[in-house]
């Protein structure tokens, strides 16, 4: 019903033709939709802000022109919107949705240096002692400890079930996980049982602000398991034709974008407590942005 509501608003009529940004229900995506809003109004454009949406139903909405602006990601957008299934790096697979989605009328603009993708992380204290920066050197240390050795790995119930998950990811890099080691939970607990050093190994997002407050190790993908996730401004190509200026704005926005300032930022918001709007804005001006 919420949803529904959120969508009934960004509906309405506005006389002054605002630019209707939207954006999803979780922090990364407050703060980014909140900084866009800020920054376009900043820039003389008038604005409505839609948050809070399901990624199905963001995509729902910008594919009916109930949006004009959101930030979405490459891997995302390939895997779940356009239902390819092949390996593709970074760069190719923000040029394959790029070519997608125009068909669709929603244009590409740069993507950012945000890749939030999945990630293997361990509690510091356990990444210490076993001496590991990447996943393959983890997998061969579990392998060397044997099978009666316990390695308690907690994973979102989703990504144990996804066929392009779990059991894939245990056939790329020979982790011999046993059924007793996977914990299934739900993500914000993977997290804290990190936290909690309850479990060896979660899996995690790369720009999620507990990785920093819960003082995380991040094992490197060395074997590019995980696709990537860029956020890139996604714009409707009529909202663009109405507001041409949308482009270099937006494109200038992305370049200040990294996984550093963007894990900062969730940081404050999850971690510090601090308001989405005041983060974001101080982010901008920060930058030079307002």
């Amino acid at each position: 019903l919420a949803a529904a509501a959120a969508l009934a608003a960004v509906a309405a009529p506005a006389a002054a033709d605002p630019v209707r940004v939207g954006g999803k229900n979780f922090t990364e995506q407050l703060i980014l939709s909140s900084m866009t809003a800020q920054y376009l109004r900043a820039k003389g454009l008038a604005t409505e802000l839609t948050s809070g949406l399901g990624s199905t139903l963001m995509r729902q909405a910008m594919e009916s022109d109930q949006l004009d602006v959101v930030w979405d990601y490459t891997g995302t957008a390939l895997i779940v919107f356009n239902k390819v299934e092949e390996k593709l790096d970074a760069q190719a697979s923000y040029e394959r949705v790029k070519t997608l989605d125009a068909a669709r009328g929603l244009v590409w603009l740069d993507a950012s240096g945000i890749n939030n993708t999945y990630a293997l992380a361990m509690p510091r204290k356990r990444a210490d002692a076993a001496g590991v920066t990447t996943l393959s050197a983890f997998a061969e240390k579990m392998r060397a400890a044997g099978e009666g050795t316990a390695h308690p790995f907690a994973v979102d119930m989703e990504f144990a079930a996804r066929p392009d998950g779990l059991e894939p990811l245990k056939a790329r890099y020979k982790l011999p996980f046993s059924r007793r080691d996977v914990i299934q939970l739900d993500p914000g607990l993977v997290y804290t049982a990190l936290k909690n050093d309850q479990v060896e190994l979660g899996l995690v997002y790369t720009t999620d602000g507990r990785v920093k407050g819960f003082d995380l190790v991040l094992l490197e993908d060395d074997q590019h398991f995980f696709p990537a996730y860029n956020a890139a401004p996604v714009v409707r190509k009529a909202a663009l034709e109405r507001h041409p200026e949308l482009a270099g704005l937006l494109n200038a926005l992305s370049a200040t974008l990294d996984n550093e300032a963007m894990t900062e930022m969730n940081y404050k918001v999850d971690i510090g407590q601090q308001p989405v709007d005041k983060v974001a804005q101080e982010f901008l001006r920060g930058h030079g942005l307002i």
